[in-house]
């Protein structure tokens, strides 16, 4: 549905973006993340024919960004990370002038504008002004304005943002029952967002794609792997028994208390039947064995760094 190669914008001696290329297929949920400045914003504006590339390709539903910019406006739902709205009008005055300009047959538009009012929770909010809305209601509208026209493709930037707990859970439902059947590319600073409504992510970073795979191919990318906890009762040291296996990289020893050891064990393959097995030869007793995969924040730190 997304195809970007090699995209690029300059602001003239400043490159925002630097030959970004990546695919996001149908029915796809993918996280577009980075650090302040990385090219984010700038990328998901070239997509939405926004703003022009300084060079590359890209295409949406099949149609050219830069030759066809009208077919792929209509086949996308867009929300900046500010949304566009009027401030003097209404919620249902506001909507029904997005439904207008964006092609909803007038036979269909206040049926189309209730369904996506109660979507977002704002069922019988018509008659609310727009500018005495909190931060959080307006991002809400800003949602609606992006599926009023039932795209098949969306670009969300900071969807969920000012959204206190309890309307965080409701908008996540709802994203996550749009992408049973569009696009979706979530750009966003909140990580637990990203494990929560993702597959897979694209990391940005200086303008470039520095990594794009599954959370779990991403996490795996940090250090050596996954860490496995483990309790041992057994007379004597086992760290180096246990360290000794093929399937560990590295055993961190814990300490021990009232015959119990504890281990760490990093591997880059899940080591625990080996374990058993070899507590089973020494006549040792397992008390425990737990995995610890890396956050999603330890690997998007280890892809693009910390700040100084």
């Amino acid at each position: 549905m997304i195809v970007a190669q090699n995209l690029s914008k300059h602001f003239g001696a400043i490159t925002a973006v630097d030959g970004v290329s990546f695919e996001v297929g149908a029915g796809q949920v993918v996280g577009f993340i980075g650090p302040n400045g990385a090219g984010k914003t700038t990328t998901m504006r070239i997509l939405t024919g926004f703003m022009p590339a300084s060079a590359g390709v890209a295409t949406v539903a099949g149609f050219d960004v830069f030759e066809e910019p009208m077919a792929v406006r209509s086949r996308i739902g867009y929300l900046p990370e500010k949304p566009p709205l009027y401030s003097d009008l209404s919620i249902g005055e506001y909507l029904r002038f997005i439904a207008d300009i964006r092609g909803v047959e007038r036979s269909q538009c206040m049926r189309r504008i209730g369904e996506v009012m109660e979507q977002v929770g704002l069922g019988g909010w018509e008659s609310r002004i727009l500018g005495s809305l909190s931060k959080g209601y307006r991002q809400r509208v800003g949602l609606a304005q992006a599926i009023i026209h039932d795209p098949k493709v969306l670009i969300l930037d900071e969807p969920t943002s000012g959204l206190d707990p309890k309307q965080l859970v409701g908008i996540r439902a709802f994203i996550q029952g749009l992408a049973e059947d569009r696009t979706v590319i979530l750009s966003t600073h909140i990580l637990s967002e990203v494990e929560a409504l993702c597959e897979r992510a694209i990391v940005i970073d200086g303008g470039r794609v520095v990594a794009d795979d599954t959370l779990d191919g991403l996490r795996a990318q940090v250090g050596e792997g996954v860490r496995y906890s483990v309790e041992l009762r057994a007379d004597g040291d086992v760290a180096p028994s246990v360290g000794a296996l093929a399937g560990v990289s590295r055993v961190d020893d814990l300490g021990h208390h009232d015959g119990v050891h504890r281990l760490m064990a990093h591997a880059l393959q899940d080591p625990r039947r080996e374990i058993s097995e070899l507590a089973t030869q020494k006549g040792w007793s397992v008390q425990a064995m737990e995995r610890h995969a890396p956050s999603l924040e330890e690997a998007f730190l280890h892809l693009v760094g910390a700040e100084g």
